[in-house]
């Protein structure tokens, strides 16, 4: 068979008896991955992660999976990237827009202030990156998505509990996420390929708290808002073994937490079970604690947001 696909992942191996031959993960027109071999192959920088590639294979089954067996490779037009990148349905230009709006129509003129300059000193990085590197929303403009998610969210959850402070939830939801630019590298393909040295040393949170500090000083707001705001950040992880700096000690900060965490796991199951037929199981997801899921009859397919 032949088609085209995308390198997702490339790893150089050795065989048993000392041939070179390339594991991989690719990318088919239908954007699922698939693992494949390509055997006795010395690729000696040919081929990366991200190209595009015309394939010849065989599709074969080990331990119950759907393997290729490539038997030829070779480059296909770079433009060809866009049929096999996942992508969110919103338009990632349109859901800034739509919170930047929302944000411009705020009450409290320092909060208002802190989002609009953290946004507006990000907006591009923010309209396009996705939200993680292998999780929940890494799909091109996912972070829009989740962020958008969230807020939409919120606003419901201050429809009902009138004690909560609506533009402080939401200015937490908007900024909690938005040092993803600093922390990712984001490769040709629109995705995350890896975490920055910054990313890695500092992290979102910190960095996240960092962003709003500075802003803060250079807006000359100085007062308790901009410590709750940073501590919306530093816990919006809620735990310190998901990476949380400090545990939410507030209900803005709590409710922001618990939407982060919802918002992700719906994103991941619903991922995870698009992939099965109705009636069927996935295979065990390691980031939803090794649970299998099961695809009931009932199950929808859609996530939106109200622009």
């Amino acid at each position: 068979m032949a088609s085209y696909a995308m390198i997702k992942e490339l790893r150089e191996k050795t065989d048993k008896n000392g041939n070179g031959y390339l594991d991989l993960i690719v990318v088919g027109s239908d954007k699922k991955d698939y693992p494949a071999k390509l055997w006795r192959f010395e690729n000696n920088g040919m081929f990366c992660a991200n190209d595009v590639v015309e394939i010849e294979y065989k599709a074969d089954e080990y331990k119950g999976k759907v393997q290729l067996n490539i038997t030829s490779m070779k480059k296909a037009p770079e433009e060809m990237i866009s049929q096999f990148i996942p992508t969110s349905q919103h338009d990632g230009k349109a859901v800034f827009t739509m919170l930047y709006s929302k944000v411009q129509g705020f009450r409290d003129s320092d909060l208002k202030a802190i989002v609009s300059d953290i946004m507006m000193s990000n907006k591009e990085a923010l309209e396009v990156y996705p939200a993680a590197f292998r999780l929940h929303h890494a799909i091109v403009g996912g972070l829009m998505l989740h962020t958008a998610s969230i807020v939409e969210m919120a606003e419901k959850i201050c429809d009902i509990y009138p004690a909560v402070n609506r533009e402080l939830l939401i200015s937490g939801a908007i900024l909690h996420d938005a040092a993803k630019v600093f922390e990712m590298h984001v490769s040709k393909s629109g995705l995350c390929d890896s975490y920055t040295v910054g990313g890695e040393l500092i992290g979102h949170l910190v960095k996240g708290a960092m962003y709003i500090e500075k802003s803060a000083e250079k807006l000359g707001v100085n007062n308790e808002k901009v410590l709750l705001l940073e501590h919306m950040v530093l816990s919006h992880h809620e735990l310190p073994e998901y990476g949380a700096a400090k545990m939410p000690m507030f209900l803005e900060a709590e409710i922001l937490a618990s939407l982060d965490t919802l918002d992700a796991t719906i994103f991941e199951i619903t991922e995870a079970v698009s992939k099965v037929e109705k009636g069927e199981f996935t295979d065990r997801q390691w980031a939803l604690d090794n649970r299998k899921l099961y695809n009931h009859m009932l199950a929808g397919t859609e996530h939106k947001v109200n622009l």
